[in-house]
Formats: C-alpha cells, sequence, structure tokens
C-alpha cells in the first residue's frame, strides 16, 4: 500500500503563489508517474501536473501552463506542485497521486494511489 499526504494548500489572493507538497511513503513510485490533480465542486477531476520516467518528463494542460511547476526531490521521497500567478478558477481540492507506470499522460486512470487532498482557495 502506497500512502500519500499533501500538505500546503490555502488561501491566497489572485496573483498569489502556493507550493503544495506530497510525501509518499514508497521510494519506488518516485521513478514512476507522479501527478497533481485537482476538482471543483460540481466538476470533473482534472490533471493540473505529471511527471514520469524517474523524473525526466512532465506535462501539463493549457490551462495551467507556464504558471505551476511540478517537480521531485527523491531522497526526501516528496512531489512538489509550484502555483505561481494563481486565479480565483485555480479554487479546488489539490490531490496527489501515484501510478505503477514509467510514462502516462494527464489522465487519473493512469494513477493508483490518492491522497487525502489539499484545499486551496483563491479570492479575487
Amino acid at each position: 500500500q502506497v500512502r500519500l499526504v499533501e500538505s500546503g494548500g490555502g488561501s491566497v489572493q489572485a496573483g498569489g503563489s502556493l507550493r503544495l507538497s506530497c510525501v509518499v511513503s514508497t521510494y519506488t513510485y518516485m521513478s514512476n508517474c507522479m501527478g497533481w490533480f485537482r476538482q471543483a465542486p460540481g466538476k470533473e477531476r482534472e490533471g493540473v501536473a505529471i511527471i514520469y520516467n524517474d523524473g525526466l518528463g512532465t506535462d501539463y494542460p493549457d490551462s495551467v501552463k507556464g504558471r505551476f511547476t511540478i517537480s521531485q526531490d527523491s531522497a526526501k521521497n516528496t512531489v512538489y506542485l509550484q502555483m505561481d500567478s494563481l486565479k480565483p478558477e485555480d479554487t479546488a481540492t489539490y490531490y496527489c497521486a501515484a501510478g505503477p507506470f514509467r510514462l502516462c499522460r494527464l489522465w487519473a486512470g493512469y494513477f493508483t494511489y490518492w491522497g487525502q487532498g489539499t484545499q486551496v482557495t483563491v479570492s479575487s
């Protein structure tokens, strides 16, 4: 069983920044697909960043490209999501996810384990 624990959520004004952290209980998953997804009330879960193939690849949807950056520190078993230039539409619960594959896409089906979520609220 892989356990994921997120932290770093909170409230911020538009244009501000937050950094989310996700501690992974199993080191071996750090080489595989890790991702951040978000879900706002009444909306479907959306992938906002993935990192894969031992950190060699990343991908983002157009909605966050240039504003969000995913990274990992294997020595700390931690994946980060740096969020800059935040907008009110970024308000959601953010989830960390881990999958068994080395390659993946921005789709929840690639991911097996999920964290409990951390709330991000951006006010205008």
